[in-house]
């Protein structure tokens, strides 16, 4: 007769010398397993909410003392800073914060750039193309989780508006930056209240917020950047105090995918006279111009017409691997040469030139807030915040890169990390509960 207390139920049962016997240990191991299995299955499964801040810079938090973040970070983890992967531009880098990839890896090499076998310019605020596959390497979260039978949501985020891999998450929206933070939120809320079995296990969420204020006044306007922030947190606060009420073991990641630095316009490069009489079709960034030779033999005469120009600025060939260390890839989307501007000075066309004069003179400011430079440059540098069921709480880690958010979060999840990201998931498993 089988013993009325369940607990440690294999332990109390009695083994008799013919038990004892090789005959039964078939069913011994079959006993061991199946309790095995029980115990696994009343571990409560685990969610995840990734949420990117853009532009959040890694002193952000220390400057202004949110206090709703303050206290999530106090009960969970906190890296030093974040580390963007070059460029430290929005798509690129929250591409890689989902898929695990360098740009360089995964395709999406900066927030625009030219593909000769498509005839393309890739460009964040054109629909069609964002919306287009053909473009987004490698295996997003998202796309991960379904294909590994999770459902996923998301409100927002790099990747979700084009079927990668023929797959997208379950709940999605495109984007529209008009959509209140609150909106958002509320959206969490009622995914997470789903039936089980529609419930998203990953959702995705993005606010532009300190990415708008710190472009428009730059990263030292205090003031601005105080009020932005400030609201902000409240709002965060909402969605942590929501979360509560959830009986679920809901694990929530706060990143950004790079920081900012000051643009004074006094230091905006005018790219149109740098490039005068350059063959070459030329994609500019701010941060960076990459230039598409129509004769790559001209290579060595461009390269060294460019770097006779006085400036604040240097012209660099891709093939020499010294931002982009694999070209194998997509060397077609890189181009030939890059010009990398110093630093707090920033390149623009004409046309651009005049955009920022008008908003100097609407928001009453000569400095604005930049990024896309070098990751070497700390001004760059983003955040990650860690908090829940599976996060050590009151924990701070050195400053990482961003590749290695990916595997951390398939961990939680249960999900099976896929081959060739460059994350590794040794960096960040110290943070996670045993």
């Amino acid at each position: 007769m089988w013993p009325k207390e369940s607990k440690n139920t294999f332990a109390s049962i009695p083994l008799s010398s013919e038990m004892k016997s090789h005959q039964y240990f078939p069913l011994l191991l079959l006993i061991f397993l199946a309790l095995t299995f029980t115990s696994k299955a009343q571990e409560k499964e685990q969610y995840v909410i990734l949420i990117s801040l853009d532009g959040y810079r890694y002193d952000y938090t220390e400057r202004f003392q949110p206090e709703n973040l303050n206290r999530f970070i106090k009960g969970g983890t906190a890296a030093e800073a974040m580390i963007p992967s070059f460029p430290s531009k929005t798509f690129p880098n929250h591409y890689t914060i989902a898929t695990g990839m360098k740009p360089e890896n995964h395709g999406l090499v900066d927030n625009a750039f030219y593909d000769p076998y498509k005839d393309q310019v890739y460009v964040i605020n054109n629909r069609e193309i964002v919306q287009d596959g053909y473009w987004y390497g490698g295996t997003p979260l998202w796309v991960l989780a379904e294909q590994q039978g999770l459902t996923t949501a998301s409100y927002f985020f790099v990747g979700t508006e084009a079927p990668v891999k023929g797959i997208q998450p379950t709940y999605f929206y495109n984007y529209d930056g008009n959509i209140p933070n609150l909106t958002r939120i509320s959206k969490v809320f009622e995914w997470l209240i789903l039936p089980e079995e529609e419930r998203p296990r990953l959702i995705t969420l993005y606010f532009s917020d300190m990415d708008d204020i710190g472009h428009r006044y730059g990263p030292d306007n205090n003031e601005q950047l105080s009020i932005r922030l400030h609201r902000l947190d409240r709002e965060l606060g909402a969605l942590f105090e929501g979360l509560k009420s959830f009986d679920l073991d809901i694990n929530v990641f706060i990143v950004s995918d790079h920081g900012m630095t000051n643009v004074p316009k006094v230091n905006l490069l005018n790219l149109n006279h740098i490039t005068d009489g350059i063959d070459a079709k030329v994609i500019n960034n701010g941060a960076s111009a990459h230039l598409y030779l129509n004769n790559p033999l001209e290579i060595e005469e461009v390269y060294l017409k460019l770097n006779s120009k006085e400036g604040p600025f240097k012209t660099v060939k891709v093939r020499e691997r010294e931002y982009y260390k694999n070209i194998e890839t997509y060397r077609h989307r890189m181009g030939d040469l890059l010009i990398l501007p110093d630093l707090g000075f920033y390149l623009a066309t004409t046309v651009g030139m005049v955009g920022y004069q008008n908003r100097s003179a609407l928001f009453k400011t000569e400095v604005f807030g930049e990024h896309g430079y070098s990751p070497e440059y700390r001004d760059m540098h983003g955040i990650f915040y860690a908090n829940g069921p599976r996060i050590k709480e009151g924990l701070k880690i050195p400053t990482f890169q961003n590749i290695h958010v990916y595997p951390v979060i398939c961990e939680i999840l249960g999900l099976k990390i896929p081959e060739g990201i460059d994350g590794e998931l040794e960096v960040l498993k110290p943070i996670l509960k045993n």
